[in-house]
């Protein structure tokens, strides 16, 4: 990452550690520095904030099976706690930069699919159960074996496709990209084809401006950039007053109206940790059917987290030439203990949020950035109605960028090989275009097994990515699966 602040994890930019703090953390050894670090959880804070706001919209909307709606300011709390906690224990477990909170795709299958079925506390423990699953398979050793049989190529594939993901997140909660409303063309640019909201508009400077001061080699290059959008985009409000996105005020903010709230603190109700049922839904829905969710939710959580931590690790300088971290194991433990903890305390699986990826870009390496960003979390228990205060249109400006310094890494492909190309192309599209980091990488498990072994190259396939491609391709047929086997 030749734009990033921080150098590198290389024999040249480690140094001698000044204390036992630097020494635990290896903050020097990585070649980085406490400012850095902090500014680094700060910028990951910044990114991930929304999830305050976005994961109580996701759970509180739907009822479950038997009409009950969880509240939203439980939601919030929850939501800030879990990822306050999880943030925390991973930074000082595995020392490295990777901040946690609920995973969107969880929780909007959990709002989709689940809740209709079942209640809210049998649905959290399905996603509890699911967590116990991904522990207990870090723990004995699989998921690393899955890992290491996983082809560089592939990897680094894992990590550009991440990279192109996060920045369409971007690019769509920038208001620069949007659904067309028709079936073709699917999507289009900003409103009607045109940057027609002045929100829009802001993302995009905001964007222009992290972008000059990263070519720039500017420190706290992201946090600048972030810190004047806010700045703007209040001011802009207190002078349009363009209000919240709707159907009828489409030049609105998506999602947080930047003005400084009348109250700042607020206590945060925890009523709804530990409302959990592990029990109920095997009786209430069936065995089978219980276990294909759990089966869902084990692969997506499974997948997603590995793919994120893959490519964090790459990005941030620490992987080896295998494509393996430090403390790789105990990362992948505390990654299902995230689960477990989101299932408990009813905030959704807590995971390895992508949006690390702008404090590594700020130049965080090590898991002090976590401390930073997971102290905020707990402290936006008490000050929720202030998470609130940076537009998504600002935020997602990093991401943008933090996408193109990832979408680097694919320098190191062998693309000269067509039986390799096309997997990793796979991988890499899939990612973006269906909105889903898992089924990205199954889809480029299938065709690097499938095109390499009718290649000539079986010998060189892992059996192990053999099974593992074997369970995408149930993974993917799901649907009509459940749907046989429930007939």
């Amino acid at each position: 990452m030749s734009t990033a602040p921080a150098p590198e994890t290389t024999a040249e930019a480690e140094r001698p550690p000044k204390n036992g703090f630097d020494r635990f953390f290896e903050i020097s050894k990585r070649g980085s520095t406490l400012g850095t670090e902090i500014r680094g959880g700060l910028v990951t804070f910044v990114t991930m904030a929304y999830i305050v706001i976005l994961n109580p919209i996701i759970l509180g909307g739907p009822k479950d099976v038997v009409g009950n709606v969880l509240q939203g300011q439980q939601l919030a709390a929850v939501t800030a706690l879990t990822a306050g906690v999880m943030t925390i224990l991973f930074g000082l477990v595995s020392r490295l930069p990777f901040s946690f909170a609920a995973g969107l795709g969880i929780n909007s299958f959990l709002a989709v699919s689940v809740v209709g079925q079942l209640t809210w506390p049998e649905a959290m423990g399905l996603v509890l159960i699911n967590g116990l699953i991904i522990v207990l398979l870090s723990a004995t050793g699989l998921r690393r074996m899955i890992m290491d049989a996983i082809p560089m190529d592939l990897k680094i594939a894992i990590t550009v496709g991440i990279g192109l993901f996060i920045a369409f997140i971007g690019t769509v909660d920038g208001g620069l990209v949007s659904a067309s409303g028709v079936p073709s063309p699917p999507v289009g640019l900003g409103v009607g084809g045109s940057i027609a909201t002045i929100p829009t508009l802001l993302f995009v400077l905001t964007l222009l401006l992290a972008g000059i001061l990263m070519a720039r080699r500017v420190k706290a290059a992201l946090l600048i950039a972030l810190v004047a959008g806010t700045i703007v985009a209040m001011i802009i409000e207190a002078i349009w007053h363009l209000g919240a996105k709707s159907a009828t005020n489409p030049g609105g903010w998506s999602m947080a109206i930047p003005t400084l709230p009348s109250q700042w603190l607020s206590l945060p109700d925890l009523g709804l940790v530990g409302q959990v049922d592990i029990v109920s839904s095997w009786g209430r829905i069936g065995v089978i059917a219980c276990v294909m969710l759990v089966f869902t939710l084990v692969f997506t959580n499974f997948f997603d987290a590995m793919g994120t931590m893959t490519g964090l690790a790459e990005e941030a300088g620490l992987s080896d030439g295998k494509g393996n971290f430090p403390r790789l194991k105990s990362a992948l433990i505390v990654e299902g203990v995230g689960a477990v903890v989101g299932g408990g305390t009813s905030a959704s699986s807590n995971t390895v949020f992508v949006e690390s990826a702008a404090g590594i870009g700020e130049g965080a390496r090590t898991g002090v950035a976590n401390l930073v960003t997971g102290a905020l979390f707990l402290l936006a228990m008490f000050l929720t109605p202030l998470v609130g205060i940076v537009p998504s249109e600002v935020a997602s400006a990093a991401l943008v960028v933090v996408g193109a310094l990832m979408m680097s890494q694919i320098r190191r492909i062998h693309l000269d090989q067509m039986s390799v190309l096309i997997p990793v192309f796979v991988t890499i599209v899939v990612m973006p275009f269906t909105y889903s980091i898992a089924n990205g990488i199954g889809a480029g498990f299938i065709a690097w097994a499938v095109i390499r072994s009718l290649s000539g190259k079986a010998r060189e396939i892992s059996p192990l990515l053999w099974i593992v491609a074997a369970g995408f391709v149930i993974y993917f047929a799901r649907g009509p699966l459940e749907h046989i086997i429930g007939g």
